[in-house]
C-alpha cells in the first residue's frame, strides 16, 4: 500500500470515531440545529454541504492528507498535553494541560480556520470572509487566507475593536480588511450578523468561515470536526501519559467550537465527564426590561430559539428578543452555543458550568504565577472553575488551554485593578496618575 493510501484509510478511520456522527446527514442534534436562513443564502449552503461531505468526510483529491499536513508544517500541531506540576499539587489531583495556546497565532481557532480556506480553495472560490470578537479567529482566518493566497475581510465589532487592538494590527499585517461593526453593542453577535449580509450578496465567489459550531448545517459539523483534532490528540496523549483515559475534561464555552473540539472523541466514553464552563459574567441575574443578560451562559440558564441560523439555547427575553450578553473575555461574549452542546446538555452528557468575572481573572493570574502560562481570558474561565469545583472532579482531569492571553494584557490590567486578586502583581505603576 502507498503513503498515500495508507493516509487515506487512517483519514477514513478517524472520520468514523466515536462522538463524530450526530448531526453529519441532516445538521440536526435532537430538536436543535437546522438551517434557517433566507433563499437567497441556499444555494451556498447546500454547496458547502456537498463539498463537506465529498471533501471532508470523503478525502476527495486528498483534500483531508493536504489539511492534516498543513496543520503540521504551518500550524505546529501536535500541541502538547503537558503535567501542570503546582496546580496537581495545590487540587491534590493530576491535572493535564491541552496547550492550544502553542498553536500557530496562539489559538485553537488555526485548526478550523485553515480547514475551511483550504475548503473553500478546493470549491473554487475568489474571496474570504468571517467575523471575529475576540480576534483569535480573526488572526487564525487571515493568517489562513495570507499562507492560501486568498483575499480576506474580517467584520469585527467597534466595542471588540476597543479591546482587541493587537488582534486588530495583526490581522491588517495578515492583509486582511478589518471591517468595523457599529451596531448594537458592537461585538460579536453583530459582527456575525454583518458577514451573514456580506455573504448573502456575493455568495458565488465567496465563502463564509464561521468562527464556531454555530450556524445552519454544516457550519456546526463541519467546525467540530475540523477541531476534533483537539481531543483525538489529548486523548491519545493521555492513554500514553498516564496509561488510560481521564475521568475529567474541561474547556471554556462560548460558541463552542474549542469545547467540542475538546469533548468530541470523549463524547461516547461515559467514564470520561465532560464540563463545559461558560462565562457568568456579573451575575447569572437577567435583567429582562433592559434586555441585558449580565453574562454570557446560554447552557447554563438559556431558552429554546433561533439565531443566526440554527436552532440553539439562547438568552433572551419572554418575547423572544435576543439580550445583550456580557462577559470580561470578548470570545465569550455571545448570547447563544452551538447546537450541539445544546443537545449534550439536555442529554445529560455535558456538565454546563458558570464562572464569573472576578474568578475568570483570579484564573488567569493563577495559571500565569503558578505554571508560568498567561491564559487567554477565556480560557481563565477554565481555570476559574478548576479552583471553585476541584473537590468534585476526578483523579485525572485534562483542562484545554484553549488560547494565549497575550492579546489581553490591557484588559487584564484594567479588570485587575478594578479587582483585589491575591495573586495579581503590582498594579500601581500601570495606575498612578491615571
Amino acid at each position: 500500500m502507498s503513503e498515500t493510501e495508507s493516509s487515506t484509510s487512517e483519514v477514513g478511520e478517524l472520520s468514523r470515531r466515536p462522538g463524530r456522527e450526530r448531526g453529519r446527514d441532516d445538521g440536526k442534534f435532537g430538536r436543535y440545529g437546522g438551517q434557517y436562513v433566507p433563499e437567497a443564502l441556499m444555494p451556498a449552503i447546500e454547496e458547502l454541504a456537498d463539498a463537506y461531505e465529498r471533501y471532508v468526510l470523503g478525502n476527495e483529491d486528498g483534500f483531508m492528507d493536504e489539511f492534516r499536513e498543513r496543520l503540521a508544517d504551518f500550524g505546529g500541531r501536535p500541541t502538547p498535553l503537558q503535567r501542570a506540576d503546582r496546580l496537581s499539587e495545590r487540587y491534590d489531583t493530576e491535572v493535564y494541560l491541552k496547550r492550544e495556546d502553542l498553536l500557530h497565532g496562539g489559538a485553537h481557532k488555526l485548526n478550523n480556520a485553515l480547514g475551511q480556506v483550504l475548503l473553500a480553495k478546493y470549491m473554487g472560490k475568489e474571496r474570504i470572509i468571517a467575523e471575529t470578537g475576540a480576534g483569535q479567529h480573526g488572526t487564525a482566518t487571515a493568517m489562513a487566507a495570507a499562507h492560501l493566497d486568498m483575499p480576506c475581510t474580517i467584520y469585527m465589532g467597534e466595542r471588540d475593536i476597543n479591546r482587541q487592538r493587537p488582534n486588530v494590527f495583526r490581522m491588517k499585517l495578515n492583509g486582511s480588511e478589518v471591517k468595523p461593526v457599529t451596531t448594537g453593542r458592537g461585538t460579536l453577535k453583530e459582527a456575525i450578523s454583518e458577514t451573514m449580509r456580506d455573504w448573502a450578496e456575493t455568495v458565488e465567489d465567496t465563502h463564509y468561515v464561521i468562527g464556531s459550531i454555530v450556524g445552519p448545517h454544516p457550519f456546526p459539523v463541519m467546525v467540530r470536526d475540523f477541531q476534533a483534532i483537539i481531543s483525538e490528540e489529548a486523548r491519545e496523549q493521555a492513554v500514553e501519559k498516564t496509561g488510560g483515559l481521564p475521568t475529567d475534561v474541561v474547556a471554556c464555552a462560548g460558541g463552542g467550537s474549542n469545547t467540542m473540539g475538546t469533548f468530541a472523541d470523549f463524547v461516547d466514553d461515559e467514564s470520561v465527564a465532560l464540563h463545559a464552563v461558560e462565562a457568568g459574567g456579573s451575575t447569572l441575574e437577567v435583567d429582562e426590561e433592559a434586555g441585558v443578560a449580565p453574562n454570557s451562559a446560554s447552557l447554563y440558564t438559556g431558552e429554546e430559539g433561533v439565531l443566526h441560523g440554527a436552532r440553539t439555547k439562547l438568552l433572551q427575553d419572554s418575547d423572544g428578543q435576543i439580550m445583550e450578553s456580557h462577559s470580561v473575555s470578548s470570545g465569550l461574549d455571545y448570547a447563544g452555543v452551538g447546537p450541539e452542546l445544546a443537545y449534550l446538555v439536555d442529554e445529560g452528557r455535558v456538565d454546563p458550568v458558570a464562572v464569573g468575572d472576578d474568578a475568570a481573572l483570579e484564573g488567569f493570574h493563577r495559571l500565569s504565577n503558578t505554571e508560568g502560562i498567561i491564559p487567554a481570558l477565556e480560557t481563565a474561565h477554565a481555570f476559574g472553575y478548576l479552583e471553585e469545583h476541584h473537590e468534585e472532579l476526578g483523579e485525572r482531569v485534562v483542562v484545554n488551554v484553549s488560547g494565549r492571553g497575550d492579546k489581553d494584557l490591557d484588559a487584564a490590567i484594567e479588570e485587575t485593578d478594578k479587582r483585589d486578586i491575591d495573586e495579581a502583581p503590582d498594579m500601581s505603576m500601570f495606575t498612578e496618575g491615571m
